[in-house]
């Protein structure tokens, strides 16, 4: 964007990665010789590789992104290169997608564009007849900043929510949803499910054949969280025989590729991963990883460092 592009030619000596594309692993590793910054994207995977080669003159890298799963943080640590990202900002933005999700998803608002852009709609058309949110249980599996903006806009549609995460949030932040500490039990009430959650050892296919079970029958599915929480092939099966009545997903393992067998599906509602795309979003993220390169090379509190490495 052109205000960060602006601060980056003001305050620093940039070197971009050619081509308008993201850096090779090869190119990021040369053009850190001598830098004291980066300023990365998901698209580059720094692994331990990565940090055994990286120029010592780094103390910082700040990824223009929430999620640290293409950055293996212990090798950080060992070089004792700080990280910085991006949370918080993109709360509101994922939100919303994560909304549209669920009406797309629960109203069968692909095949209705289908039926209009095909001029496949008379007056003798099949009523597409889809799921109202109005008194359904919402399940939230994990209620950071996301989740609990998700709960604020779903309570607006007279959803009831549950939720299950690491620890019960205070009342005040809980504003009357029902906690779970259990996933399982989580999954057992919630008519829709929605994904929130960090992708760790821990959560990684979250999704699959046995929690599926779980779900009450009919069930409808939100990931705007990361690919790797689902099982594909677990869910498309289940989506085939209606056991999951439909899914709304904008992000996939293995992105940006995606299992072809969502595509030949009718009751799923896709998107290309644009959960934070908005102006605004992009705008702070932006600033906000800046902020951080700044502080760290100024010796000074830095506003979002990773704290457990």
């Amino acid at each position: 964007m052109d205000e960060i592009e602006a601060r980056i030619n003001r305050d620093y000596d940039a070197r971009r990665s050619p081509q308008d594309r993201p850096f090779t692993a090869e190119e990021l590793i040369e053009a850190s010789s001598g830098a004291d910054a980066l300023f990365v994207t998901p698209h580059d995977r720094l692994d331990s590789s990565f940090f055994k080669q990286v120029s010592a003159s780094v103390k910082v890298i700040a990824t223009y992104s929430v999620g640290l799963d293409h950055i293996d943080l212990q090798a950080a640590a060992d070089r004792k290169i700080a990280i910085a990202y991006t949370p918080g900002v993109n709360a509101d933005a994922t939100a919303e997608i994560a909304m549209l999700l669920m009406l797309g998803a629960a109203r069968r608002a692909y095949e209705g564009q289908e039926m209009v852009r095909t001029v496949a709609w008379t007056l003798s058309s099949q009523t597409l007849l889809g799921w109202q949110l109005t008194g359904k249980i919402l399940g939230i599996f994990g209620m950071g900043r996301v989740g609990q903006a998700v709960a604020q806009r779903a309570s607006g549609f007279g959803m009831t929510i549950h939720y299950c995460d690491a620890t019960r949030l205070p009342a005040a932040l809980e504003k009357g949803a029902v906690f779970h500490s259990s996933a399982p039990d989580l999954l057992r009430v919630s008519q829709f499910l929605t994904l929130h959650a960090p992708e760790t050892q821990e959560t990684h296919h979250f999704i699959n054949s046995k929690t599926i079970d779980l779900l009450p029958h009919g069930a409808i599915l939100i990931n705007a969280a990361r690919g790797g929480l689902v099982v594909d092939e677990d869910l498309i099966a289940a989506l085939k025989t209606g056991r999951i009545a439909a899914a709304g997903l904008d992000v996939y393992e293995g992105e940006p590729k995606l299992h072809p067998g969502y595509v030949a599906l009718k009751n799923t509602f896709l998107l290309p991963h644009m959960g934070s795309a908005t102006v605004e979003t992009r705008l702070a993220m932006g600033m906000l990883a800046l902020d951080n390169i700044d502080s760290v090379l100024a010796g000074k509190p830095a506003p979002s460092l990773v704290t457990k490495q």
